[in-house]
């Protein structure tokens, strides 16, 4: 087997690379530029990714594709019309390059999209599953819903074999944004207001997602499926916070505010979102994945946190 990788040196897409170089599966990084070629593997360059990206070259030999490159979201946007941005390089750009993929014999493209596409919470308890209408809220979310319809049409009209993957929030070494802000508030012993929240959120450690990317590019009974995934454990915000303490060897400084009056101070400081995202629920059901490919999740919580830390100490 011959695998594309789009997104080769991206947060995901590296540890991909190096888990199919240690597993001894051949792959063909696409990259953007040659200033970002990646040593020890063969590299493309393709380009911007867009509705007019040429990837004949680096689609010759191809057994399949792994589709992470995607435009995420952005702080501050400077774009006039974001959705169109979003559009041109996660809509456009996905299926041009699924097009391409059929007529070069291509026989399979595995997504991955985003559990925004399902929507931003869930009820205490009531995950979300693979059958549930979607319900997109942003133009990210939106451009990844529409990928993945133009796919699933692509699919029926070509034969290729396409594969979409949901993940929620991805955490391992080397984790950007509010993930790491939070690691590093725990390592510094910073009292965190967050002791009275009691949510339910699924997250997926980075050795898991890749690990389920790669069973779902060889597995024969992912074809023209949709997989929600997750760790398997559910944590609360709470939880998660003496989870990231007990990895890292230090205690938890948590201090019980009630979420309302959270609330009322974050809008005070128009961070309202942010405590919105720490104290609503966002759970995934991830039966599916285990019945029809015997996926378990190879890493537990614990071990994937001080994987987290370790990796980002």
């Amino acid at each position: 087997m011959t695998v594309l990788l789009t997104g080769p040196t991206g947060f995901v897409g590296q540890a991909l690379c190096a888990r199919m170089v240690q597993d001894k599966i051949h792959v063909c990084a696409a990259v953007r530029s040659p200033v970002t070629v990646l040593t020890d593997i063969e590299n493309t360059v393709v380009g911007d990714i867009d509705g007019a990206t040429d990837w004949q070259a680096a689609l010759r030999g191809i057994t399949a594709v792994i589709h992470l490159a995607a435009r995420v979201h952005v702080m501050n946007d400077k774009a006039q019309n974001p959705l169109a941005e979003f559009r041109r390089v996660n809509v456009q750009g996905t299926l041009n390059l699924a097009q391409q993929a059929a007529v070069a014999g291509v026989q399979r493209l595995v997504y991955v999209s985003s559990v925004k596409v399902n929507g931003e919470s869930t009820l205490l308890g009531q995950a979300f599953c693979e059958s549930d209408a979607p319900n997109p809220q942003d133009a990210y979310a939106i451009s990844k819903h529409e990928a993945e319809l133009g796919l699933r049409k692509l699919a029926a009209q070509t034969g290729l074999e396409v594969v979409i993957i949901r993940p929620p929030l991805v955490y391992g070494p080397g984790v950007k944004a509010n993930f790491a802000a939070l690691m590093h508030a725990v390592q510094k012993g910073w009292p965190l207001p967050l002791g009275a929240v009691h949510n339910l959120r699924s997250l997926v450690a980075l050795d898991n997602l890749v690990d389920f990317i790669l069973t779902s590019t060889i597995h024969s009974q992912a074809a023209n499926q949709t997989f929600l995934i997750s760790d398997g454990q559910d944590l609360s915000t709470s939880d998660l916070v003496r989870g990231l303490a007990q990895a890292a060897g230090v205690s938890a400084r948590l201090i019980s505010i009630p979420v309302g009056v959270l609330h009322w101070a974050a809008c005070l400081l128009k961070r309202g979102d942010a405590v919105d995202r720490l104290s609503s629920n966002l759970q995934l059901n991830i039966a599916k994945a285990q019945a029809v490919l015997g996926w378990k999740p190879p890493v537990s919580v614990q071990e994937g946190l001080l994987r987290a830390v370790r990796g980002n100490a």
